[in-house]
């Protein structure tokens, strides 16, 4: 595996940094506290007057609390990417980890809580319960199936957005990168032949996406540890009975009812999304070369993906990523969730669409067309930071038009508001560097 010492050194330093600066993520006051009498405004006796008008009319707590711009990060750490069941505890540092990129990124105020519940009806209740303090909720590292209750249920019987990364996130991203794959491929989505390897949380909601975004789901086969889904397939019935959400796949999918495992599915395939198991050779080479001519293919575990790129190309495919910043084409989420929520925060919405997610996808895939693509470039990187507000725009207009904000702005509104609160956000970080409140970590 390449730049081992590397990754090595990044977890000796995220041991040492951690303990050093003791978290990652920390609140600081936004009102100067000048005197006294200051208090005497941000708290009691002023604060009663705050309180009795939120108290008439709720939905003012978006306007006169922070509220507007805080979500929570909500885990229970029953599958941490790469790591699986380690706990609420242990899923801590992700959790910060995640709040860090929200802040700095997408000028969001993100609250890691991990939370000790052990079924999905505890965990619904607690986030419904948490709902007046917050103006969304970033659902994250949830075991499959539960996962796919937990969210339906919260975007059914919540006032604002909820949102679960390892679906909809890696869903998005992965459609970004893929509609200027297919452009570098010169292919349409329409008539594409497409193989999910995996059918948890990232594909079951990249299946969704798919056909909401053009494509016909006879053209799409997932396949997961027992084969390819389908109708007939022996364990259809459990299926129905303990995971709809895979069920209902197997009806809608695969159109010529291909049968058997990977290689089966992939003979003939346009495109590869593998969301499976690590790597680096959880997918062979003799199985990428069935595919056929100028294929794509998306490796998307982490840390190591399902197979290495250049044995992937080696094997024949054109165009190839993963979800790693060592490779070209890094597909990650981290493109998306800041800019999702900037836009759907400035616009007060009550929810994200799934076609919100597309708009996304779709200016994501836009800023990287203008810069021009290749087999390497198919997708901008984190540090072309103009593409967040951007994309926060586009999700914020969307919003708007389908009648779920809570306040209309205009394209260029929703793109000054984004560019504003990002901006913000970076000069805090300066300032704070400069002024040695934030100190550079020890060698």
């Amino acid at each position: 595996m390449p730049k081992k010492a590397t990754e090595d050194e990044f977890s000796r330093k995220a041991l040492g940094y951690s303990k050093f600066y003791g978290g990652k993520v920390g609140f600081a006051p936004k009102v100067p506290v000048r005197s006294l009498d200051d208090f005497s405004i941000w708290y009691t006796p002023g604060v009663a007057a705050v309180s009795k008008a939120i108290q008439a009319e709720p939905g003012l707590s978006f306007e006169y609390t922070g509220r507007w711009n805080t979500i929570a990060v909500v885990s229970d750490g029953s599958r941490v990417l790469g790591l699986g069941n380690i706990g609420p505890e242990g899923a801590l540092p992700v959790m910060e980890g995640k709040a860090l990129i929200y802040n700095y990124l997408g000028g969001v105020n993100a609250i890691p809580l991990p939370v000790k519940t052990k079924t999905g009806e505890e965990l619904i209740s607690l986030v419904k319960a948490l709902e007046p303090s917050l103006g969304g909720v970033n659902l994250e590292d949830i075991e499959s199936p539960k996962c796919f209750e937990v969210l339906d249920r919260l975007r059914a019987e919540m006032e604002v957005p909820v949102w679960h990364d390892d679906q909809q996130g890696t869903a998005g991203v992965t459609l970004a990168g893929l509609f200027n794959a297919l452009e570098v491929t010169d292919r349409k989505l329409a008539g594409t032949r497409v193989v999910l390897c995996g059918s948890g949380a990232a594909n079951v909601a990249t299946e969704r996406l798919l056909v909401e975004a053009g494509s016909d789901p006879r053209d799409i086969i997932v396949v997961d540890s027992k084969g390819i889904l389908h109708p007939e397939r022996e364990d259809i019935d459990q299926l129905m009975l303990k995971n709809k959400w895979k069920y209902e796949i197997a009806l809608s999918t695969n159109g010529d009812r291909v049968t058997g495992g990977l290689r089966d599915a992939l003979q003939g395939s346009d495109v590869l999304v593998a969301a499976a198991h690590q790597g680096p050779a959880a997918i062979k080479p003799e199985e990428i070369s069935v595919m056929n001519k100028r294929s794509i293919a998306f490796f998307l575990a982490n840390p190591v993906p399902e197979m290495l790129p250049a044995e992937a190309h080696a094997a024949g495919a054109e165009v190839v990523a993963t979800g790693r910043s060592d490779y070209p084409n890094q597909v990650n989420n981290s493109l998306l969730f800041p800019a999702i929520f900037r836009g759907a925060l400035d616009v007060r919405a009550r929810t994200i669409t799934d076609s919100m997610v597309i708009q996304a996808a779709t200016e994501l895939a836009a800023f990287a067309r203008e810069r021009g693509l290749s087999s390497d470039y198919i997708i901008p990187t984190m540090v072309q930071w103009e593409v967040y507000p951007r994309v926060a725009a586009r999700v914020g207009q969307a919003a708007v038009r389908e009648g779920v904000a809570r306040k209309e702005l205009t394209e260029d509104e929703s793109m000054r508001a984004a560019m504003a609160t990002i901006e913000r956000s970076r000069k805090v970080m300066n300032q704070l560097r400069n002024g040695g409140v934030i100190v550079d970590p020890p060698e």
